[in-house]
């Protein structure tokens, strides 16, 4: 076999072991709160009274939803820090490109698995999640409008998660340090959510879209944005 088979072969491994731990965490993660929203909705809401509101449905429902909506925090403090911050901080990276793995099959190794993982995990998520939200309105009070439901009614709570990942390795590269990295790519995704989160309207549907094509372009540039920095940065 080739050298560059081999050292091919080497980064899925190396890959593959350090997504390991993230990718446990996020299937866990999505496959509990499915599970979960599964169980309030056929078993705990049978048990409420049909007078109003029912916080023990209501309530644990409005929490998954919130930790999903939001999981793009956790997303951008682990691409900017784990990810990209401390491999280029200890210089692992650097050894990866000494072993026949361009610097840009490496950061395309780095960004395939999470990004996959995350689209995977919404399209798991969301319909079961619309579904769960819809069961029982009766015994529910919020409503579209509210910031995670109308996130997590569709594909823009996965793009939020795409453009974190960017974001995140986007610092990771530029900053090379994890903590700052991690506090500026936190910081940088939690403002495009707040400005967008304060231009939506009753209109469902074409905001929901569209603010999805403008988180998706964000991403895109993000991630075009890092390739050009990694290209910058190495010889």
């Amino acid at each position: 076999m080739s050298a560059p088979a081999l050292s091919r072969r080497g980064l899925t491994r190396t890959v593959l072991r350090l997504h390991r731990t993230a990718l446990i965490v996020w299937t866990a993660f999505v496959l509990g709160s499915v599970a979960y929203l599964v169980w309030l909705t056929e078993v705990t809401a049978g048990s409420c009274p049909r007078n109003g509101m029912c916080g023990a449905y209501s309530g644990a429902v409005s929490w998954i939803g919130t930790f999903m909506y939001y999981s793009y925090w956790a997303v951008a403090a682990w691409a900017s820090g784990a990810l990209i911050g401390r491999e280029l901080e200890t210089g692992t990276s650097r050894l990866a490109w000494t072993q026949s793995v361009s610097p840009a099959r490496w950061l395309t190794a780095k960004l395939a698995l999470p990004a996959t993982a995350l689209v995977l995990g919404g399209a798991v998520f969301v319909p079961v999640y619309r579904w769960a939200w819809s069961a029982h309105r009766d015994l529910r009070g919020d409503n579209l409008l509210f910031n995670d439901v109308f996130a997590d009614h569709g594909p823009l709570v996965v793009a939020y998660g795409l453009c974190a990942l960017a974001a995140g390795t986007l610092t990771g590269l530029l900053l090379r340090r994890p903590l700052p990295a991690l506090a500026v790519s936190v910081a940088l995704v939690t403002l495009l959510n707040r400005t967008l989160e304060s231009h939506r309207t009753p209109d469902f549907w074409p905001t929901h879209l569209t603010e999805t094509t403008v988180v998706l372009t964000t991403t895109a540039l993000a991630a075009a944005a890092a390739f050009w920095q990694l290209r910058r940065s190495t010889p």
